[in-house]
């Protein structure tokens, strides 16, 4: 892994697989590519590969949030362009991510395609179509599961604990939802 590569990415993922599939897809495109499996990494991957580009997954092992990564990354470079990728899409980590410095929020599944076209566009558009959709009931109650989740660093007991519901009841709920 060269840093001559004017595309460098680093993907903070913890599922090995994904990780390396996504790896060789990217380096295939051209980028130089780096990964890391935890916040915890994630300094020694920055002291020894400069990253312009980043794909963070929002829940990684340990209860570690792909939150944290956003911030240090955007605090370490303001330019690099970081797309957070989960199975667990929200509204209210959606805004926490836009708000600590990425550019993008994709819903897994998502592809290299989807990703590198997130990258495209990160500066944001107006000609989005804007909808008088309103929320529905269920999708109100998963807004607010996940809000307490992020609240709670993904610790399922103290969000169950927040939310009035017993840990399993929870863990049924995001289970339910979960997207493949």
């Amino acid at each position: 892994m060269t840093n001559e590569s004017p595309r460098r990415l680093l993907i903070v993922e913890d599922d090995a697989a994904f990780a390396r599939t996504l790896a060789r897809s990217f380096q295939r495109r051209g980028y130089a590519v780096h990964a890391a499996a935890s916040l915890d990494e994630l300094p020694a991957a920055l002291q020894q590969f400069a990253p312009t580009h980043a794909v963070v997954d929002l829940k990684l092992a340990n209860g570690s949030s792909g939150l944290a990564c956003v911030q240090a990354l955007h605090a370490h470079d303001p330019d690099m362009l970081i797309v957070v990728l989960t199975g667990y899409a929200s509204i209210a980590t959606a805004v926490e991510a836009i708000k600590l410095g990425a550019c993008h929020y994709l819903a897994k599944p998502s592809n290299t395609d989807d990703i590198e076209a997130a990258f495209d566009r990160a500066q944001g558009t107006v000609d989005v179509e804007l909808t008088a959709r309103t929320s529905s009931i269920k999708t109100l109650e998963w807004e607010h599961i996940h809000q307490t989740l992020a609240e709670t660093n993904f610790n399922i007991s103290e969000a169950a604990r927040r939310l009035g519901l017993h840990r399993r009841t929870l863990a049924r709920k995001l289970e339910k939802q979960r997207v493949k």
